[in-house]
């Protein structure tokens, strides 16, 4: 049976946090007349989280696991949900995202009524409650990768006129307080419809993890459909419980080298071309180097 809306949830030692993800979002669904499921792909995790998931199925018979014996990273685990998914709209929905306040109707209402829309997010916050600027950003072009990674934009951030020059990364002259398009949203809250997802054939599995959001967003904009930040709405990540930035060291050493393999993988598939052999040999240069970095201390 077709549902409204598919939620596609994927965990990956996260324990504490599933079920006050899910709880949440159950909770969200309370004022609105949807039918949904929440798929929930378990990438092999060693911290109890399928018997957590497993207990929150036995009060949600619309909840959907899929256990995974190894950890195929995120965007493999997405596209297997995909396949099962019944949905007209896909959510893909981090573990660690809590769903603050949405009325559902309206903005799948919303993103009915405009055709042009291919995919869409929420304000995304992050605890401190400033927003997420990995859910607002532009396309990594070289130019605005060097103001992020230099620092250029956030030295350069108290003026309009140069946040456009230099803070063209996380698109820091658009008011984040307006509807407006964008050309990158977060996976952490990733609003799409089931048929532009079979026209893209979702998410390209090369990546592990990070940079897949980037490059379905591009291929989405490539198909003439716009990206939308909607940010009456909102909700919190309780960001780097286990990716960059993370406590455990050793988790840290192997999402900093999936992070440079993501951009490395995301240069030659989209911007090799564009540039000459000298500045694709300094690209390479620098990630391959930092690649290497994080390789050598993995164990």
């Amino acid at each position: 049976m077709n549902k409204d809306l598919s939620v596609v949830i994927v965990s990956y030692n996260t324990s504490s946090l599933i079920s006050s993800c899910v709880k949440k979002l159950v909770y969200s669904f309370k004022s609105s007349n949807l039918s949904f499921e929440i798929i929930i792909v378990d990438n092999a995790s060693t911290d109890g989280s399928v018997k957590k998931i497993k207990g929150i199925r036995k009060k949600l018979t619309n909840l959907i696991i899929i256990e995974n014996k190894k950890n195929l990273g995120y965007a493999k685990a997405n596209n297997q949900a995909l396949k099962k998914a019944k949905g007209k709209y896909i959510l893909f929905l981090n573990s660690d995202i809590l769903i603050d306040n949405i009325d559902w109707n309206k903005l799948l209402s919303f993103f009915s009524t405009k055709k042009e829309v291919g995919a869409l997010t929420v304000r995304v916050n992050l605890k401190d409650g400033t927003i997420d600027q990995a859910s607002h950003r532009g396309f990594p072009t070289l130019w605005r990768s060097f103001c992020y990674f230099s620092f250029l934009e956030r030295f350069f951030s108290f003026n309009s006129f140069f946040k456009k020059i230099f803070g063209g990364y996380h698109l820091l002259h658009l008011d984040i307080n307006k509807i407006h398009e964008v050309e990158v949203i977060s996976g952490a809250f990733f609003l799409t419809k089931k048929e532009l997802m079979k026209k893209t054939g979702g998410f390209d599995d090369s990546f592990f993890m990070y940079g897949e959001d980037i490059d379905l967003c591009l291929r989405i904009k490539k198909l003439n459909y716009k990206i939308i930040y909607y940010p009456y709405f909102k909700v919190t990540h309780l960001k780097y419980q286990s990716g960059l930035k993370s406590k455990n060291e050793k988790v840290n050493i192997k999402t900093n080298f999936y992070f440079f393999q993501a951009m490395k993988i995301f240069y030659q598939k989209h911007y090799q071309k564009k540039y000459p052999f000298f500045i694709n040999f300094l690209v390479y240069l620098l990630l391959n180097w930092k690649i290497k970095s994080y390789e050598k201390n993995w164990y």
